[in-house]
């Protein structure tokens, strides 16, 4: 069930795995938002948030701490804190961490489709951030990551 709520992001639930970002999600797993999606993600230097890929819908970014940078459409960018990226649908990206610490960027995009394309891409693929295989199917895209399970962890953002 959808309901208002008040958290503060250092007690909001976190999940971390050893290939990824560590997720900061608002959302409760039994009861996911039905229109938007809404994280925090933090990444170590040189760790992807996720694997290079494309969505339906449009994604917002806001990077709000640190430096990191998008792969947009095979391009690497830097980012720096309050930089704000726009991805309408369709348009190709992964965040990887850089600089000498952790950056956090908020997430934010549409839920009206779950559908994601996962092309090859060389750039990305040096930080292990693309598939050797293009698909549409997530479970074959993650089949290598799947095997290292995700941990509950105490939210590590806000820095303390």
């Amino acid at each position: 069930m959808d309901e208002p709520f008040v958290e503060n992001l250092a007690d909001a639930p976190a999940r971390s795995h050893p290939r990824r970002a560590t997720v900061i999600d608002f959302e409760r797993d039994a009861a996911p938002w039905p229109d938007t999606g809404v994280n925090v993600q933090i990444m170590q230097p040189g760790q992807p948030n996720c694997l290079y890929h494309s969505e339906p819908v449009q994604e917002d970014f806001l990077v709000l701490h640190g430096e990191c940078i998008v792969i947009l459409e095979g391009e690497e960018r830097p980012l720096r804190q309050w930089d704000f990226v726009h991805c309408p649908a369709g348009v190709e990206h992964v965040f990887v961490g850089a600089g000498d610490g952790p950056c956090a960027v908020l997430m934010i995009g549409s839920r009206r489709k779950d559908e994601a394309h996962y092309p090859v891409n060389d750039v990305a693929a040096h930080y292990d951030a693309s598939v050797t295989s293009a698909t549409d199917e997530p479970a074959e895209a993650y089949a290598d990551w799947r095997p290292e399970p995700w941990q509950r962890i105490r939210s590590p953002w806000p820095l303390r």
